[in-house]
Formats: C-alpha cells, sequence, structure tokens
C-alpha cells in the first residue's frame, strides 16, 4: 500500500506542479487566449498567480516532507489543501456549466482525499 501511496503523490504532485507552474508563468492574457482556461475571466491576475503558487507548494509539500523525514504530516495536509483547491475548481467549473472539466476535477478531488486519508491513517509516515 505505501507504494501506491507514493505513486498517487507523485502523479499528484506532477499534475499540481505543471498547472501550478503554467499559472505562474503565463500572463492573464495568455491564459484567456486557452480555450481551456476561459475559467481565468472570472478572477483577478493576482488571484490566478496564488492559485497557481498554492498548487505548486501543494505538490511539493507532497513529496519532500515525507522524502526527507522532516515534518512528515505536511504530505496529509498537503493532499487536503490540494483537495480544497479542487473543491474550489469545481464550484468555479460548475457555474460555468463546464461539466468535462468537473469531472477531471472530481476524480483529482478524490484522488487528493484518498492520499490524505491514508497518510493521515494507516499509512502514516
Amino acid at each position: 500500500m505505501n507504494v501506491f501511496l507514493w505513486i498517487l503523490a507523485g502523479v499528484l504532485a506532477a499534475f499540481f506542479l505543471a498547472a501550478g507552474a503554467n499559472k505562474l508563468a503565463q500572463s492573464h492574457a495568455k491564459l484567456l487566449a486557452n480555450p481551456n482556461m476561459k475559467w481565468v475571466e472570472d478572477f483577478s491576475p493576482g488571484t490566478i498567480k496564488l492559485i497557481g503558487a498554492a498548487e505548486v507548494l501543494g505538490a511539493i509539500g507532497l513529496i519532500l516532507p515525507a522524502l526527507l523525514d522532516i515534518a512528515p504530516i505536511l504530505t496529509p495536509l498537503a493532499a487536503v489543501g490540494l483537495a480544497v483547491i479542487m473543491i474550489g475548481a469545481i464550484i468555479t467549473h460548475g457555474r460555468r456549466k463546464e461539466n468535462q472539466p468537473v469531472i477531471i476535477n472530481v476524480v483529482i478531488l478524490v484522488l487528493a482525499v484518498v492520499l490524505a486519508i491514508f497518510r493521515f491513517g494507516p499509512n502514516s509516515f
């Protein structure tokens, strides 16, 4: 089970690192030009950068604390934080009637919650 949870953490970390870095690196106008990122028009550029930073920090929090054995409780806490971000994404896409992103966000939410539950409970560090 531990190997599965490490793989799950790695996959989630890679996803959130890429998504967050994309939000941090690109301008608001460039994000708006992407047809998959139309939700960006509902938020200020600063809010988008904040979301991106939270995703990058969450991705780091999924791996480094457990890997370095320094405050490993931060790993499930990072998973909870990323789950909260996914709840916000589900609400945003739901309000915009964007069904496909909602489904993807629900899957990611479930994966983050599973990781948090198992790392807080039976498979903690």
